[in-house]
């Protein structure tokens, strides 16, 4: 592989009417998104803007810029798969950064997984993002009867608000509040405020290029739950496991939405290190019982084996992105430090599985066999 490889790939989700094809014309103007190349899904509401075209072949369109538009005509892996041979062989010069748009209607974990999940792809790219535009008009109306557009905002790294000039601000700023339940480790965005250019939506990774180095609060998403006032607990030095989510706070506005309560967001920490063997047979266990239910995944772990180098892991549902080493930790807290996404996860699961793993006293650990055969009851269900 050439020097260009792990490529960013970015998602740009969002309901029907969000605004995808505004933001996007706009993103493509910007010189910071030089060398991209934009996948479009071929059911997608998506119009590229035809003064940037120069040229099209082989469905792949060629911008004034230097970027590249293509359109899914039959699998993504394959159209990814097309893009690193076109890098590869020379028809394509430099390719520095994928967005792919997904269609409105559209879950966006099987996007994810193909990225993360394909043998082929894992060395040519990585998952930098997911980017979820929400309509400020019919957000709310759209969150109550479409579960996708939940997800879409459950796992997002990024929500842009759209339509804020066409909407009233005590209607923007509930939305802002539900959405801060749904998700609360996402940077929440205006389109029509300053800052919403390609440097505010990209580079959602753990490499923060700004800072030249791994940044895991903001890769977390620990500093967006941080200033949420329903999180003012997330420090606390012990294991935890806060459960974030619509219908319970005291807020009458969020009693009428049945399906926000569905969605939670659990941070895990556990001071001082732990097994890789634990590690792997919770993920295991996690995955086997209810993957489909783990809408995504991040976590820094310090092992027992090798304290100094934190392992990084990374998944959406039951697929989990090989996990990789640092060489150090970035900003000097050790520990584990995990974030999930969940829909209809049954109550305490999570927590009673990590705290049977990594030895929590009241809990008492139980041996290997009798996980295996009975993960249910370890968790108390």
């Amino acid at each position: 592989m050439s020097s260009g490889f792990p490529i960013p790939v970015s998602v740009l989700t969002g309901f029907l009417g969000a605004g995808k094809t505004t933001l996007l014309n706009r993103l493509l103007k910007d010189p910071e998104l030089a060398d991209t190349a934009v996948i479009i899904n071929e059911f997608g509401e998506v119009a590229i803007d035809h003064l940037l075209v120069e040229q099209a072949s082989d469905g792949i369109i060629q911008l004034s810029d230097g970027c590249l538009c293509c359109t899914v005509r039959g699998d993504l892996v394959d159209t990814l798969a097309d893009l690193v041979d076109r890098l590869q062989t020379g028809r394509i010069a430099k390719l520095a950064r994928v967005v792919v748009e997904t269609t409105g209607l559209a879950d966006p974990a099987p996007v994810l997984q193909s990225i993360m999940a394909h043998p082929a792809l894992l060395q040519a790219f990585r998952l930098d993002g997911v980017i979820t535009l929400v309509d400020a008009v019919n957000g709310e109306a759209t969150l109550d009867s479409h579960v996708e557009a939940l997800k879409q905002a459950a796992v997002a790294d990024r929500i842009v608000l759209t339509k804020t000039d066409l909407a009233e601000a005590a209607g923007i700023e509930a939305l802002r509040a539900r959405l801060r339940q749904i998700n609360p480790g996402a940077v929440v965005l205006d389109v029509n405020q300053p800052g919403t250019g390609a440097a505010a939506l990209f580079n959602c990774g753990l490499y923060d290029p700004r800072t030249k180095s791994a940044d895991v609060r903001r890769w977390l998403g620990e500093e967006a739950a941080h200033d949420q006032d329903h999180c003012h607990d997330q420090d606390h030095h012990h294991d935890h496991d806060h459960h974030h989510h619509g219908g319970d706070h005291g807020h009458d506005h969020h009693h009428e939405h049945r399906h926000d309560a569905r969605v939670r967001s659990h941070s895990l920490v556990h001071e001082g290190p732990v097994p890789f063997s634990s590690i792997e047979m919770f993920l295991d266990l996690l995955r086997s019982t209810h993957g489909e239910k783990l809408l995504r995944m991040k976590g820094v772990i310090e092992l027992a084996e090798d304290p100094s180098r934190p392992l990084v892991i990374h998944g959406v549902q039951k697929i989990l992105h090989p996990p990789a080493r640092l060489p150090a930790w970035p900003d000097g807290q050790r520990g584990t430090r995990l974030v999930l996404i969940t829909l209809d996860m049954p109550d305490d699961y999570i927590h009673r599985l990590f705290a049977a793993f990594t030895n929590k006293p009241s809990i008492d650990t139980p041996d290997r066999a009798a996980l295996e055969s009975n993960p249910l009851a370890i968790a108390g269900l």
